[in-house]
């Protein structure tokens, strides 16, 4: 092993706007709050997510790849219809397209960034 994974940070055009999301998606606490920079997590253990302005942010169009997804993370939940009904309340959107079987969902967090909802049996 080189590293060990510290923190993942997600381009955004506002990182207090962003972060709430992710604060209530992850179950995450803010341990660095700023304009610019937000950091979510425990603040003695990583890994951590945070959020960085990006003044030239452009929405990821997930089914043309006009504008790169450029990365997603994969949440682990129970019972998909449940957690999705968490994620819409929160403000993110199921992507078109994205309906599979068994075991994920795609959705996007309100500036585009997509995200999966995956169960137990959706791993692998």
């Amino acid at each position: 092993m080189i590293g060990s994974l510290n923190c993942i940070v997600i381009d955004c055009p506002d990182p207090r706007e962003l972060a709430t999301f992710y604060e209530k998606l992850l179950g995450l606490a803010r341990v660095e709050d700023g304009d610019d920079w937000v950091t979510l997590g425990d603040a003695d253990q990583p890994p951590r997510v945070a959020l960085q302005r990006t003044p030239s942010f452009m929405r990821p169009d997930w089914q043309t790849s006009t504008v790169p997804q450029q990365m997603h993370l994969d949440v682990l939940v129970e019972n998909l219809d449940v957690a999705q009904s968490a994620v819409l309340g929160l403000g993110a959107t199921l992507l078109d397209g994205s309906d599979k079987p068994i075991g994920f969902r795609v959705y996007a967090d309100p500036v585009g960034h997509p995200f999966c909802l995956v169960t137990p049996e959706g791993l692998g």
